[in-house]
């Protein structure tokens, strides 16, 4: 049997075999750029990111490279080289450029000094790969593989990050405090990549988040939300969500979420809200065809209203009257301040604020017209309500759990059922904006909204009429408000 040591030493030799079959793979786009790299007198290596996902097995289509050439001459060869070309990033030390559908991005070695105050920091070009490397935010992100001009791999690994790779371990090449001080989205990179990589995070690292969580307030909100998406649509989301709730970085960026860790009554009357979002975004993300980050993000959010509505009564009896209202009330606050976009938010909250009308369904009491307004007021957003509402079960009481299964089975066999007889995806009034017009001899203006709405109303009320029908209603209603 081998030892311990043996065993690591096979697993890095599986590592590097893999890293070198993913790299040798792509020969045909990286030797020629090397070669004319070479032919200038300069190296080129592979690094960050990329290298890091060749050992893992996956490395995409957007590649990471470094070189001690100065932007101008990376410039100079990529003209010759690529299908296009693009040095928007020049002033940092970053050309771009496409070759054979392939994304590639050169920057020159930095030697980066920081004024504490901002992320910014004086751009300066360095002259060696380990003072590159070193300034990285992870070692597992600070390994490097030189490409020579006739195809030839050399590994560069001077901060023991393919180490901390094989451990699963996210550490900083530099003290952590040094390296949050320098960049405080690295510590929310920390939550990212635990997401993404499935990583721990070393203690010196989670010690360094913990007292510095403060310092995230020098980040715009921009780039915390970009952050925070790329958290939200990796493959365990909920650990760097806890990473963040622990080490208070939560707390500062989205409040919401570690205030929904309330302590429970003696009784016991109610779950641990923060503990049962998270299983229920864990439940909705298992019901994806693929990554979706409106349903995850409400999935996590959806009881963020409870907190502000908690309400006990004289039996002892919890409650949280209208929490979905609420919910998409904060949710909708703090995401416009973490610059969200209009349709995200709008999608988000919608789905909070319908998170609940299903309850309402019991045992199949709905009419027609409960279920015509729950498919209406879902809109596109309904098959993510239907995702949402069956994550939410998260009660350990087997039967219980079927049943409400079982009645959501039977609300989605009603709306299949009245969608055969009518066009649920559409309910618009049997009337247009130009009908009632002409029908009720008005110009465009308000009171066409309002004998709109009026008939929409009764579309949902009744389903689909017959023309005469809709005309006589309309006039019915023209009528009752005190028009001839």
């Amino acid at each position: 049997m081998n030892s311990l040591d043996d065993q690591s030493d096979d697993d890095r030799f599986a590592l590097m075999a893999r890293a070198h079959q993913a790299i040798a793979g792509l020969s045909g786009i990286l030797q020629p750029l090397a070669s004319a790299f070479a032919a200038k007198g300069q190296q080129l290596y592979l690094v960050g990111g990329s290298v890091r996902d060749a050992f893992l097995g996956h490395l995409g289509h957007d590649l990471d490279l470094t070189t001690p050439a100065r932007p101008e001459q990376t410039r100079t060869i990529l003209d010759g080289y690529a299908d296009a070309v693009w040095d928007t990033g020049i002033a940092f030390g970053t050309v771009s450029a496409e070759k054979a559908g392939q994304q590639i991005e050169i920057t020159t070695f930095r030697a980066d000094s920081y004024d504490g105050h901002s992320r910014n920091p004086e751009v300066t070009f360095g002259d060696t790969l380990e003072g590159d490397l070193v300034r990285r935010d992870f070692t597992v992100n600070a390994m490097a593989v030189e490409i020579a001009g006739d195809g030839s791999l050399t590994f560069h690994d001077p901060v023991g990050g393919l180490d901390d790779l094989l451990a699963g371990v996210l550490d900083t090449p530099a003290p952590p405090e040094q390296s949050f001080n320098d960049d405080p989205l690295r510590m929310l990179r920390a939550a990212r990549f635990v997401s993404q990589l499935g990583f721990t995070v070393a203690p010196r690292v989670v010690a360094a988040m913990t007292a510095m969580a403060g310092e995230i307030s020098r980040i715009t909100a921009e780039r915390v939300q970009v952050e925070l998406d790329k958290m939200m649509l990796g493959k365990h989301p909920e650990a760097g969500i806890e990473l963040m709730v622990s080490t208070g970085l939560a707390a500062i960026i989205f409040p919401e979420i570690p205030a929904m860790q309330m302590t429970q009554d003696e009784h016991m009357q109610h779950k641990d809200v923060y503990q049962h979002s998270l299983q229920v975004l864990r439940q909705a993300i298992d019901q994806e065809d693929e990554p979706d980050l409106v349903l995850r993000w409400a999935a996590l959010l959806h009881d963020a209203g409870k907190p502000e509505t908690r309400d006990f009564s004289d039996g002892g009896r919890v409650s949280f009257h209208q929490h979905e209202v609420v919910g998409a009330k904060l949710v909708r606050r703090r995401m416009r301040a973490l610059k969200y976009s209009k349709h995200m938010i709008s999608d988000v909250s919608q789905l909070i604020f319908l998170h609940m009308r299903f309850h309402g369904f019991g045992e199949g009491q709905w009419t027609d017209s409960a279920v015509r307004r729950y498919v209406a007021d879902a809109g596109e957003l309904l098959p993510r309500l239907h995702k949402l509402v069956r994550a939410d079960c998260t009660t350990r009481n087997k039967r219980k759990a079927q049943r409400l299964q079982a009645t959501y089975d039977h609300l989605e066999e009603r709306i299949a059922d009245i969608a055969q007889r009518e066009d649920l995806a559409r309910v618009r009034p049997d009337l247009d904006g130009n009908e009632i017009m002409e029908i009720l001899d008005i110009p465009a203006g308000p009171e066409v909204g309002r004998a709109w709405a009026f008939l929409k109303e009764l579309r949902l009320e009744r389903g689909p009429l017959e023309h005469e029908e809709a005309v006589a209603e309309l006039k019915a209603w023209w009528e009752g408000q005190g028009n001839e």
